[in-house]
């Protein structure tokens, strides 16, 4: 149940347009809906202000049918995570009308645009272009979840010079995602050029002794820039989440 939701039906009850019962069983519904394979959380969106989330990873074509059916049924829109194109074919003939995108493994049911909430730019810079695929899943959620985005691509420190072309970008984003694999260097020299908080995303791009990702994240996790925080590997959607916090503060 969304917060728009929620204070459309205390208007209507405000103005004698619906009756307290009827609220009241509207309301009941609220916190979660228990399905054969799930306790779908309806009461996600209320709470924090953002749409439900599910991962599709690990997941069967009818269990996220039967989730993504339960939120469309509460009038929420759905974003689904980690959907590979076969899974997303089947819930799609189920569940028509949602759109999903193969590079960033998301699909999507809501509106095709959705409004701008957050107050500033979140800018997404990625090290190298086998980076793609999580800078893909986090301009999608952020653009899901109501941000202005701007990206800059293959700007890693094997060649920083074209890091240092975009200062104005930069500069002028709210908050920054960076986005690398091998050694992890880039979110340290975009720490050090801004004066807002960088969320560093490890990949598991890279070769042998980067062990999947973890060199990178270990490297980010000893950043000698004050700003940067860090995510798990791979997650995309954890740092686009936590951007659109600050981005609404």
């Amino acid at each position: 149940m969304e917060r728009e939701r929620v204070r459309e039906l205390l208007e209507d009850v405000r103005r004698g347009e619906r009756d307290v019962e009827s609220a009241l069983e509207s309301l009941a519904r609220a916190p979660f809906i228990d399905t054969e394979h799930a306790r779908v959380d309806t009461h996600r969106a209320l709470r924090h202000g953002l749409p439900e989330v599910v991962l599709g990873l690990g997941k069967t074509a009818e269990q996220v049918i039967e989730v993504v059916r339960v939120l469309l049924s509460q009038d929420q829109a759905v974003l689904a995570t980690r959907v590979e194109r076969g899974l997303a074919e089947e819930v799609l003939a189920e569940c028509p009308g949602g759109d999903y995108d193969e590079l960033g493994r998301l699909l999507w049911f809501g509106p095709s645009e959705v409004s701008t909430t957050g107050h500033g730019t979140v800018a997404v810079i990625s090290a190298g272009t086998a980076d793609q695929p999580v800078v893909a899943e986090a301009v999608g959620v952020l653009r899901r979840f109501g941000n202005k985005t701007e990206t800059l691509k293959d700007v890693g420190v094997a060649g920083i010079h074209r890091l240092l072309a975009s200062q104005g970008v930069l500069r002028s984003a709210r908050v920054l995602i960076v986005v690398a694999g091998m050694e992890g260097a880039l979110p340290s020299v975009v720490g050090g050029m801004v004066d807002k908080p960088v969320i560093a995303v490890p990949t598991s791009t890279g070769y042998g002794a980067s062990l999947g990702g973890v060199t990178a994240l270990l490297g980010m996790l000893t950043s000698c820039a004050s700003n940067v925080t860090v995510v798990n590997i791979d997650n995309g959607f954890g740092a686009a989440y936590v951007a659109t916090l600050i981005n609404r503060l």
